[in-house]
């Protein structure tokens, strides 16, 4: 069941979706879906992605999945308890299995996802399905605005170059 984002996020839940919108950035600044992802152990970042398909020619370089990629290397371990993994859009079902075999403590997300959640929106993998052996908490919402605005200002702009065509 997803967990609602309390009205005031906490300070740190803050600052590390502040950190995943500027890996959105990125993805944004080379032509992908501005989605970015951070995942962080004790209060320190353990990896990092951003939204790279297109680039990558690789359709599981969701920036959650390229975040775990990150931190598995850099620990030497895909198991990731513990963690907490920040993205400004809600995973799609490919990311939320892969958030469930690193074993990924909590999730925290911006803007919801109406075509492809995971986390409640469209499904409830995270955490509601019973059926895995690992539970992961999930709350939605943090900085949902400016999450969202990224995500509509990149789409209105390729609309624009595309001359208003869908």
């Amino acid at each position: 069941m997803l967990e609602a984002a309390s009205s005031i996020p906490s300070g740190e839940d803050i600052h590390w979706m502040q950190e995943a919108l500027a890996l959105a950035g990125r993805a944004a600044g080379q032509g992908e879906v501005p989605v970015g992802a951070v995942l962080v152990l004790a209060g320190a970042p353990i990896g990092e992605g951003w939204n790279c398909p297109i680039g990558a020619a690789d359709p599981t370089a969701h920036a959650e999945v390229q975040a775990l990629r990150d931190a598995a290397r850099r620990s030497g371990n895909y198991r990731l308890p513990g963690s907490t993994l920040y993205v400004t859009l809600e995973p799609c079902v490919m990311c939320a299995g892969a958030i469930i075999h690193a074993r990924v403590e909590r999730v925290v997300y911006g803007a919801p996802d109406p075509k492809a959640g995971a986390c409640g929106s469209v499904f409830d993998l995270l955490p509601a399905d019973g059926r895995f052996n690992h539970r992961t908490r999930c709350s939605g919402g943090v900085l949902a605005d400016a999450c969202g605005e990224t995500l509509r200002a990149f789409f209105r702009a390729r609309r624009q170059d595309a001359g208003g065509r869908r």
